[in-house]
């Protein structure tokens, strides 16, 4: 059972590097930046709905109220016929449009508060969109820079493939050092511009993993000096 139990453990950690290794910043923030637009585009939508239900409102509204000099027409014609039965029906009708206006004059109402306020949560994310562009053209940028300074730094090593397995654990490291800066730089840059949370209670897994690697870094350096006073020996 203890064997089982360590090879799971091997195997999850395999997995974890391998995922680590695949992940780009570039890709994850394209992706949260569409997340960003389809929320926006919901509240688009949101508020032309609500502007298209008012304006229909004010139309119905509208008509109730064209119908009103008519049905006052129809009553005094019948009173003029000495029909006040006729005539209290029309004003009975008349009442009942008065009544059906302030009902819809109502609603309009609460369909231009809610307009308003679909209006300001537009604006306040839509700027929070904008913002989010910025910075993340930014991030990708420097990535960008960053993988490209390592892949000239490993062209210009001139490292032979006889030695890349002695060198590959401290290119790792190293790689490993610049992603997690990298890392660290985009939460900071996210939290500023207040797209996303407060990261303190994730338990610094950035700062963990640095010191993680420092560690590794310091090993290696103790190794490497190690060989060398056994060959100058």
């Amino acid at each position: 059972m203890g064997l089982v139990s360590r090879f799971t453990t091997v195997v999850k950690s395999k997995m974890s590097r391998i995922l680590d290794q695949a992940e780009d910043p570039r890709e994850t923030l394209d992706y949260a930046y569409e997340k960003q637009m389809d929320s926006l585009r919901e509240v688009k939508r949101g508020l032309v709905e609500v502007v298209t239900a008012k304006r229909r409102l004010q139309y119905q509204a509208q008509r109730v109220r064209d119908s009103i000099p008519a049905v006052e027409q129809q009553a005094r014609q019948a009173m003029a016929l000495e029909r006040e039965d006729l005539a209290r029906i029309a004003l009975q009708r008349k009442q009942t449009a008065l009544m059906e206006i302030e009902s819809l004059d109502s609603q309009i109402t609460d369909m231009e508060r809610e307009q308003d306020r679909l209006s300001q949560a537009e604006a306040r994310l839509n700027a929070k969109v904008t913002a989010f562009r910025t910075q993340k053209e930014v991030i990708k940028a420097q990535f960008t820079a960053a993988e490209a300074s390592v892949k000239i730094g490993e062209a210009l090593s001139g490292l032979s493939e006889e030695m890349a397995d002695v060198g590959s654990s401290i290119e790792r490291a190293q790689s490993k050092t610049e992603q997690m800066k990298a890392r660290s730089a985009a939460i900071d840059e996210l939290a500023e511009v207040g797209l996303i949370g407060d990261f303190g209670q994730l338990g610094d897994p950035v700062g963990q993993e640095l010191a993680r690697i420092s560690k590794e870094q310091n090993v290696d350096k103790e190794l490497e000096s190690l060989r060398s006073q056994i060959s100058s020996g």
